[in-house]
């Protein structure tokens, strides 16, 4: 329903995209600070996105991952927290958590509703007279077909980047060739305990594209496949678009998260124990099809890889900014993050995974009211995690009950990844990285040719 044309502003709702762990975080928040929340989730669950990754172990202790806004709200009902000592995965956040938190919202959480359009009533993007005093106009999807109008006094844009994972591409579009491979290339961590999925990748070869925590993820999974009785031959092959340096398999021991660094370390495991390639300093320009069916990677220095079986993109996420087409939007022109958080996160100037605090004054934008929190907030850039999140839905939400002193009042203190010394998106390693012999690999840049220019394979 839309609200009556003489409904005042302050006493519409607070519209909030995306039943994730942020939104619903920022939806308890508002019922904490007496606004009253409508979440909107295109998914037909609470926390659809994150059961998608059901099979995924965070890296975070339940310890961090729970809110202290949803926390309280969820005690009435005899909700207690998880072993904070102990990691969920995604299913398990979903189940134990989250959906338990969109339960106790109860009507404020509407799932089949996708927004369409984000913008102020009765003015475009290009009309300035009166903007600010008008509420936002929010189109709405819903999954019977219904579209809807809505009128809300602010919007908290908490969709995520999920739905728009990066392509295997190197200059950010695909590759050529990419989509009509699509049948063998995933953009997701596989769910290797599932036969199917098993069957697909067991005894074959893979490409692994990427070079965070997903990448690292897949590596060690596919090692542990080859190394079980039913996936004998497996063979991973890792694509690095930079060099290995001191970096390229994170903080490890240093890490502060234990678990994270574990992958790092499971990954280079992978690697040394002869389960997967590495090949540096290629960025993807095309997908071929060879004559049997398989894939052969071409890079933009005229490199061909001998080829592959499937391949795993895991290049990073962004953000969706379709839908907020209407809405003046101040983001940088690199990350598509807020313009004035960019400079904490840009992984250009640095691989840390730490950030300084930041509430509603870096998460705003030209029209008032309107804010891009949790992933969302963070465009293309990476090492985001939940804790940030939640402050940020904090902040947003004490500025947006009036309460400035709390909202500027922003304390963030993020675990050290152990890897805060060089920039993160380099074409070569860093200068001061380990020798061979050391733990981080090579002196230089080592590119593992497995293919080299020249026709297609023998017998195309």
């Amino acid at each position: 329903m839309t609200a009556p044309a003489t409904t005042r502003t302050e006493d519409l709702p607070v519209v909030v995209i995306g039943a994730g762990p942020i939104g619903l975080a920022a939806a308890a928040h508002l019922v904490g600070r007496g606004l009253d929340p409508l979440v909107l989730e295109t998914g037909p669950t609470a926390a659809a996105s994150v059961r998608e990754w059901s099979h995924v172990r965070l890296f975070s202790p339940w310890s961090e991952v729970v809110d202290p806004a949803a926390e309280k709200l969820l005690a009435p009902t005899g909700w207690t927290r998880p072993d904070p000592d102990t990691y969920p995965t995604g299913g398990d956040w979903a189940d134990a958590y989250l959906q338990p938190l969109a339960d106790v919202l109860g009507d404020a959480v509407r799932t089949g509703a996708t927004v369409t359009g984000v913008s102020r009533s009765g003015r475009d993007r290009v009309v300035d007279a009166d903007r600010a005093a008008q509420p936002f106009v929010v189109h709405v999807h819903h999954a019977d077909g219904r579209d809807e109008r809505l009128l809300a006094r602010a919007v908290i844009d908490a969709s995520g980047t999920w739905s728009t994972p990066s392509p295997a591409g190197g200059s950010g579009l695909a590759a050529l060739g990419e989509r009509a491979a699509s049948d063998r290339i995933t953009y997701r961590v596989p769910d290797f305990k599932d036969p199917a999925v098993r069957a697909r990748y067991a005894g074959r070869r893979t490409a692994v594209i990427g070079s965070g925590a997903s990448a690292f993820t897949a590596l060690a999974s596919l090692a542990a496949l080859a190394d079980s009785g039913d996936g004998a031959g497996t063979q991973g092959v890792w694509i690095l678009r930079r060099g290995i340096g001191r970096s390229t398999y994170g903080g490890g021991e240093s890490d502060q998260l234990p678990a994270r660094g574990a992958l790092g370390l499971a990954a280079k495991r992978a690697v040394d124990d002869g389960y997967a390639d590495a090949v540096t300093g290629f960025r993807t320009e095309a997908v071929e099809r060879a004559c049997d069916g398989r894939l052969v990677l071409a890079g933009d220095d005229g490199r061909r890889l001998d080829p592959v079986d499937e391949i795993i993109v895991l290049t990073g996420l962004r953000p969706d900014l379709s839908f907020l087409s209407e809405i003046r939007l101040d983001l940088d022109e690199r990350l598509q993050a807020p313009a004035e958080l960019a400079p904490l996160i840009d992984p250009n100037q640095h691989s840390c995974g730490t950030v300084y605090p930041h509430g509603h004054r870096e998460l705003s934008h030209p029209d008032p009211g309107l804010y891009l929190v949790g992933m969302k907030s963070y465009g293309r850039a990476p090492t985001f995690l939940a804790l940030t999140g939640y402050e940020q839905a904090r902040s947003v939400v004490a500025a947006l009950a009036g309460d400035l002193d709390a909202a500027d009042h922003v304390e963030l203190t993020l675990p050290e990844t152990g890897v805060c010394g060089g920039a993160g998106l380099t074409d070569t390693a860093e200068p001061d990285q380990e020798s061979a012999d050391g733990c981080c690999g090579p002196a230089a840049p080592a590119v593992i040719p497995l293919g080299g220019p020249g026709p297609a394979p023998d017998g195309c």
